[in-house]
């Protein structure tokens, strides 16, 4: 009966039109666009669940502010994992929660027949059938129409400005909060790829590490989280904060001095990860993409590109010409929509499941 009713709001009756929709769902952020309307919601992924009643009642910022302030039968839900889906109910409702509050305001102006909608989703390629299963069913289970599932490799590279239907191999790093995706991209697909699951959440995981091993402390996840925002980077300029977290000794506050150094010492090796995922990718291409490679350099993507001066310490590391987009948070999204905006390519590039 679930199949039929699915098949039947596939139908697409000529006097209702379908809103395109183009979804990322991160680990960190979920982003939707709408077509012809660009990016209408970014909120952390993130929700509130209230054990007492069952039921979910806080959403991406709201949920993310509250984290560790929260009485115990409060809980707080990460649904994604290294871009992939953990949780499925709950995300099912941030996802509603996050259609209703970027869509609806775009379909208020059809009082009578809403239109269907039709989206096109990111899936990272380390997902398996599964796991893209259940990306598909997320949006079914909301009323969706027609769900597209785009490799996000592909998607980031068309997002960074790239023809890849061209024989021209691009090397693209999409430094995320869930996974690094290091891809090599020709031909209108991926040539050789490696994922890394030491991305922007482990790297907070670090940060608590190396503050609570060095100075005895424990900081709260947003706490970490902030100082890899305000304090990473690899330029020459020093910049310090003073945060406060509770004391390994006496169990009572505690407040210290944190440089740009310290983080840089404390992240260094997970960016060294990447520096050796990278190389490795490039030695195991074959001769005519790494001549190609040298020639372009590669280009880095993702929320870690913003760090000050990381392109330069990889051109350092790698020997090669390294630089950042200008629409690194949302070239995945950038991708998806332009995939979209043509039928012929969406046709080409979405994964078929059986």
């Amino acid at each position: 009966m679930l199949n039929f009713i699915q098949n039947l709001s596939k139908i697409q009756f000529p006097f209702i039109s379908s809103l395109s929709l183009y979804v990322d769902l991160g680990t960190t952020n979920t982003r939707i666009a709408i077509k012809d309307k660009g990016v209408v919601l970014q909120e952390p992924t993130f929700l509130g669940y209230n054990k007492r009643s069952r039921e979910f009642i806080f959403f991406g910022n709201e949920a993310k502010r509250i984290v560790g302030k929260v009485p115990e039968f409060i809980q707080i839900i990460r649904p994604m994992v290294n871009g992939i889906i953990s949780e499925f109910d709950a995300e099912v409702a941030l996802v509603r929660k996050f259609i209703e509050r970027g869509v609806s305001p775009y379909v208020a102006s059809y009082p009578l027949l809403k239109p269907g909608f039709e989206v096109v989703v990111a899936v990272p390629s380390i997902a398996t059938e599964i796991e893209q299963k259940a990306v598909e069913e997320v949006f079914y289970k909301l009323g969706v129409s027609r769900v597209h599932l785009v490799e996000k490799a592909i998607a980031t590279a068309i997002g960074c400005g790239f023809n890849i239907f061209l024989h021209k191999p691009v090397l693209v790093v999409d430094l995320g909060g869930g996974i690094i995706d290091i891809a090599v991209l020709s031909g209108g697909g991926v040539v050789m790829q490696k994922t890394l699951r030491s991305a922007g959440e482990h790297m907070n995981k670090l940060i608590y590490n190396y503050i609570h091993l060095k100075h005895g402390m424990i900081l709260g996840e947003t706490t970490c989280e902030d100082l890899k925002i305000n304090l990473f980077r690899f330029d020459s300029e020093e910049k310090t904060s003073i945060v406060r977290g509770k004391s390994l000794e006496t169990g009572l506050p505690k407040s210290v001095k944190i440089r740009s150094s310290d983080i840089k010492e404390a992240l260094l090796s997970a960016i060294n990860q990447i520096t050796d995922a990278i190389k490795e990718i490039i030695e195991l291409s074959p001769p005519e993409v790494i001549d190609e490679i040298y020639n372009n350099g590669f280009v880095l993507a993702g929320g870690l590109a913003n760090v000050q001066g990381i392109e330069n310490f990889f051109a350092e590391e790698l020997k090669l010409k390294s630089t950042v987009v200008t629409n690194k948070e949302h070239a995945t999204l950038s991708g998806l929509v332009r995939i979209g905006r043509r039928k012929d390519t969406l046709q080409r590039l979405k994964i078929e499941l059986p």
